[in-house]
């Protein structure tokens, strides 16, 4: 459930930051970027209280969200991605695995150390 809940959370960010940059030129889209940034925030909240770590879940939703805002402005707005910044998206994407099987071992460690 708290995979979904984050899912859903990286999606209105997603969403919100998209319409963000819509507004530039049509002012009407700025209720849905507040909707979507509400909704972005509630479903990261559901998702800690679902029982994800927040430096994990945080690092997910923020990075997730830089990496698909930058390629789908590629696509939906036609902005350009220079060597450098897809570079910087990969490094993004690794330190996400990093911190996911960080946590994931840390977790391990102090449950053995209770038991």
């Amino acid at each position: 459930m708290k995979w979904l809940l984050l899912g859903g959370a990286i999606a209105a960010e997603v969403t919100g930051t998209l319409t963000l940059r819509a507004t530039v030129d049509h002012p009407g889209w700025i209720p849905v970027v507040i909707v979507a940034y509400c909704a972005a925030f509630a479903l990261l909240a559901q998702t800690l209280r679902a029982g994800m770590h927040i430096g994990v879940a945080y690092g997910i939703w923020g990075a997730s969200g830089v990496a698909l805002v930058a390629v789908l402005g590629v696509v939906i707005f036609g902005e350009t991605l220079g060597a450098r910044a897809i570079i910087g998206i990969a490094l993004i994407i690794l330190g996400v695995v990093v911190v996911e099987t960080g946590a994931k071992t840390v977790g391990a460690a102090s449950e053995e150390q209770v038991l």
